[in-house]
């Protein structure tokens, strides 16, 4: 008598993978005293009274006292590239600061100086006029009538924690005014201070 033998087990299919959305990236103007996350138990000013969409992240960081662009995205691996010191994402910044630098005092900017936490990369160094779509900050920025101040256009290939008012404070320039024009390939292209654009890939 043949011994009784079960049929083979069929496996269950595996179920499908959920497919990844589209991808969306958010363009904003943070202004002044925001903080770049969405939520604070002290009640301050979050990105949430601002963007409208779900399920979007920060890409990097952008100061309480700065200004400009801030990209906020629901793609992990894009959100790495732009932010990861390997990836080279250069970023594009206006600065004002107190006091009038010469060529010969941005040098070191532009070779790299060395900070805290180590040497910086070599920065894209120019000085220029204020920027034609320059908004008012509010509140202004404090002023001192005997001391006259510059702006800068500084181009940064890393993103360390308050890099720019760190650099220009070691070379003797305190920052005023910090905006943020540019992160790889996003600009901010005539947003107004609290406007956003969003993007869809």
């Amino acid at each position: 008598m043949k011994p009784l033998t079960r049929p083979p087990r069929r496996r269950k299919p595996a179920p499908p993978r959920p497919r990844q959305g589209p991808t969306t990236i958010i363009v904003f103007n943070k202004p002044f005293d925001v903080l770049p996350q969405f939520t604070d138990e002290a009640g301050r000013k979050t990105l949430k009274d601002y963007i409208t969409v779900p399920d979007v992240y920060a890409a990097g960081r952008l100061d309480r006292d700065s200004e400009g662009l801030l990209l906020l995205t629901n793609n992990g691996k894009l959100q790495a590239d732009l932010t990861q010191p390997g990836k080279g994402t250069h970023k594009i910044y206006y600065v004002q600061v107190e006091g009038d630098p010469s060529d010969e005092q941005l040098a070191p900017l532009r070779s790299g100086v060395t900070l805290k936490d180590g040497p910086t990369l070599p920065a894209g160094v120019e000085r220029c006029d204020p920027p034609q779509w320059l908004w008012p900050r509010n509140p202004p920025i404090r002023e001192r009538k005997a001391i006259p101040t510059q702006w800068l256009r500084i181009t940064l290939y890393e993103g360390r924690n308050r890099q720019v008012r760190r650099m220009t404070a070691h070379i003797g320039f305190p920052t005023l005014r910090l905006i943020r024009y540019a992160i790889g390939p996003y600009q901010l292209d005539g947003l107004a201070s609290g406007e956003w654009r969003k993007i869809d890939h």
